[in-house]
């Protein structure tokens, strides 16, 4: 095609923590039912620094499996599941460049923003998505297929914007709404209708209070029942099994453990199904020591925990919230605040208008936390809510005698978790946003999580909504997306970035742009240095559509 390029530059992961960049990468031609977009600008996540470390054994790098004909995954040259090398970046702004045949929805000259999370294409535990099993926006150009990103609701993974926002402020969107998801899930607080239940009784079940859980909380389609005595006689399918070491892992809706044996519980996370809840009831007893538990399902899995110090399971129940929103009078807790994700959630709680709220920000590097505190405490002050910063290894923070009301986990370290149990308030939320990987577990007091009836929360990604909803806020002035930009660069700086992301050595979220070929990593306080006509629009140092329009003029002449 005339004025295509045949080959652009590109940061490819080929494997475990090996990134290049590909400067003969070739542009594909757009086939039938394809649409090829130039990226305009591409912001650096802290999940590409996952996928980095993961590689193929990333939950979202493996096969679709269901959710779209498969044949149509082999014309895509851009699908680059398992050990295939693959493009990341998907917090991204695109122009349609170039429409295939039989394309009608789209038109060159476009702009979109990309909403990368693909939910109803499945891999084995996870879902495809943008920047990880499909290549990515970490490049000049990328091809994406109309059959894959138009959800089986025709809805399309392409937002059309306006020219009125800056790039920046339109890539920025993505990791805004995946704070705002944090936030706006519901919870499920009953029975999995007709899901499956496993109840395992080390400990006398109460007939009658389990009935009563059945008929205040919905029915399951069928119970699988292990214990020493007789299941409770129920008008449902009930069947025994022998022991939990046979029962399929991920394979149960509700999981119900009435006892106190720690080994026990171990097991039993195993079995949680994907958004599943595991609810304890201790039958007065104590299981006296740390229970290693699947804190990292919590984020990639959806599974809830709760737990009664009874003997009556819907005592745990009470003990979920509608949903995941801060509450009037939080004394809201953010450790790791002073990173890109971090900044945002302080940002975001301050100026959520919830009455009475105090954050928290907490971090262990002060320069982070005095560029988070320049953006945040003039905000705090026009809000009205009480803002502190603080570094914990040099400074005790003074909280209320029972703790935090709401912690957000921005660090992706077991051990923070388990410290956030101690810590909590009485129904304390502990939202577990960091992506601790699906296997991973931590030790965690579960005798002072259910005796404080605390909950566990955790969501990654966005959905189309959120993005929407972030999209009208930044477009209507409402929320400046800009506030957490802290570096730019082009393509040949992404990897760089990318390691400044992994060492937390920028206190911002980090945008490339691919048409400045040449440009490397460059933060924000050492941009007059560099590009001083560039310095000269920033806004109180931040950055802005008219210091990103001064950049690409400058790069476009040069």
């Amino acid at each position: 095609m005339a004025g295509l390029p045949e080959t652009q530059c590109a940061v490819q992961l080929v494997g475990p923590d090996k990134l290049v960049l590909n400067k003969s990468k070739e542009v594909f031609r757009p086939g039938r039912h394809q649409i090829l977009c130039r990226v305009e600008a591409v912001g650096l996540c802290f999940s590409d620094l996952k996928l980095l470390k993961q590689f193929s054994s990333h939950v979202r790098k493996s096969e679709i499996v269901s959710g779209i004909d498969l044949e149509i995954l082999k014309e895509v040259p851009g699908y680059v599941p398992g050990e295939a090398p693959t493009v990341p970046g998907h917090e991204a702004v695109v122009i349609i460049e170039r429409v295939g045949p039989g394309v009608e929805n789209f038109k060159a000259g476009e702009r979109y923003l990309v909403q990368a999370d693909y939910r109803w294409l499945k891999t084995a535990s996870s879902n495809g998505a943008f920047g990880y099993n499909l290549e990515g926006a970490l490049q000049e150009y990328v091809l994406m297929d109309e059959r894959v990103i138009t959800s089986p609701e025709s809805d399309s993974m392409l937002i059309p914007v306006s020219e009125k926002l800056s790039g920046s402020a339109i890539a920025l969107v993505e990791p805004w709404a995946c704070v705002e998801d944090a936030y706006a899930s519901r919870e499920r607080r009953s029975l999995k209708a007709d899901g499956q239940m496993l109840v395992v009784a080390d400990a006398e079940v109460n007939e009658d209070a389990f009935r009563n859980l059945l008929n205040r909380y919905g029915r399951p389609a069928e119970i699988t029942w292990i214990s020493k005595s007789q299941p409770v006689e129920l008008d449902l399918p009930v069947k025994r099994g022998a022991n939990i070491s046979e029962l399929a892992d991920a394979g149960y809706d509700d999981v119900i453990y009435f006892g106190f044996c720690a080994e026990t519980v171990e097991a039993l996370f195993a079995k949680v199904a994907a958004g599943g809840l595991s609810n304890i009831v201790l039958c007065g007893g104590k299981f006296d020591r740390d229970v290693v538990t699947m804190v990292g399902r919590v984020h990639y899995g959806g599974i809830r925990i709760v737990g009664t110090t009874g003997w009556d399971p819907a005592e745990s129940m009470e003990v979920i919230p509608e949903g995941d929103e801060i509450r009037p009078g939080d004394k809201i807790n953010i450790i790791g605040a002073g990173g890109p994700m971090g900044m945002m959630h302080v940002i975001r709680n301050i100026c959520q208008g919830v009455e009475g709220v105090s954050v928290f920000a907490g971090d262990l590097d002060d320069n982070r936390l005095a560029t988070l505190t320049r953006i945040a405490a003039p905000l705090a002050e026009k809000n009205g809510v009480e803002y502190k910063a603080y570094n914990p290894t040099k400074e005790k923070i003074a909280v209320r005698q029972n703790g935090f009301d709401y912690t957000v986990l921005m660090v992706p370290i077991p051990d923070l978790v388990a410290a956030s149990v101690h810590s909590a308030a009485e129904r304390g939320i502990i939202n577990i946003f960091a992506g601790i990987a699906a296997t991973v577990t931590g030790e965690i007091n579960l005798d002072a999580y259910i005796e404080k009836r605390l909950y566990f929360i955790g969501t990654s990604g966005s959905t189309l909504d959120d993005m929407k909803r972030m999209l009208e806020k930044a477009e209507s002035g409402k929320l400046d997306t800009n506030v957490s930009v802290a570096a730019i660069c082009g393509l040949e700086g992404a990897t760089e970035g990318i390691r400044a992301v992994e060492n937390r050595s920028i206190a911002g979220k980090i945008i490339v742009y691919p048409r400045c070929r040449g440009l490397g990593l460059v933060p924000l306080d050492k941009l007059a240095e560099k590009m001083p006509e560039v310095t000269e629009c920033l806004n109180n140092g931040l950055w802005n559509n008219a210091a990103e329009k001064t950049l690409l003029e400058m790069y476009q002449k040069s």
